[in-house]
């Protein structure tokens, strides 16, 4: 099947919009990308036109939106880009959507946390998940300038 796949990389335009159907969860928001060009009269970075998507998660990653991105978050999107037009009230109205297979913040503008998602139960579930610890972040690792050892993870056990 041909597809178009694209990715975009922008900032998140509406507050991001959650709902429950028959097919499972869904969220959708808006996304303005910009495009920045160098002005060489000017000397100086210029914006260009700004392109608006609207953008689809669905499943997991639904869920997983709404507990991560905010307005003006920058993200970028990856998915099937879709687009559409339809007539309204006699006047032609196109869209272009984004149907998301990934969706991050950009890390070249910010830092981000990372949690690892909860599975969901499923019926089928035939061995318990295994929990792995979380390291502590808040636990500073001694710099060996200070003449204290680095801390360090212990030696994997080999296996003879």
């Amino acid at each position: 099947m041909n597809e178009t796949m694209v990715c975009v990389v922008g900032n998140v335009a509406t507050p991001p919009v959650y709902r429950e159907l028959a097919a499972g969860p869904s969220t959708r928001f808006r996304m303005a990308v910009t495009s920045r060009y160098w002005d060489r009269e000017k000397s100086a970075w210029t914006d260009g036109h700004t392109n608006f998507f609207t953008v689809w998660a669905n499943r997991q990653l639904a869920s997983n939106v709404m507990g991560s991105v905010e307005v003006g978050q920058p993200v970028v999107v990856q998915g099937r880009l879709k687009v559409r037009s339809e007539q309204r009230e006699g006047q032609t109205w196109v869209s272009a959507d984004i149907d998301a297979v990934a969706i991050g913040h950009d890390l070249a503008r910010g830092t981000t946390v990372f949690r690892r998602a909860a599975r969901p139960e499923t019926a089928s579930a035939a061995a318990p998940a295994v929990a792995r610890p979380e390291p502590d972040w808040e636990t500073p690792v001694a710099d060996a300038s200070d003449g204290e050892a680095l801390q360090q993870s212990p030696e994997p056990a080999m296996v003879t």
